[in-house]
């Protein structure tokens, strides 16, 4: 049986799920730039590279810098 990615883990690093779309969508992009293969190979064996940014967001390997309000 496949593993799930840890969805919930990577909600703890965002304010919601909206953002997690737009990290982890910003981070799929930088993991396709890699190669034109849709799957990374781990030590589990091949893994979606959609799969892959939700993982490394959980697990920290992603800052989200959150922009600044602007003063009036």
């Amino acid at each position: 049986m496949s593993r799930r990615p840890k969805i919930e883990d990577a909600l703890k690093r965002v304010r919601s799920r909206y953002e997690l779309v737009h990290a982890a969508v910003k981070r799929t992009l930088q993991i396709l730039e890699e190669g034109e293969d849709f799957f990374v190979r781990t030590e589990e064996g091949l893994v979606k590279k959609t799969f892959k940014a939700i993982e490394d967001i959980a697990e920290g390997k992603v800052i989200i810098v959150h922009p600044k309000k602007e003063e009036k």
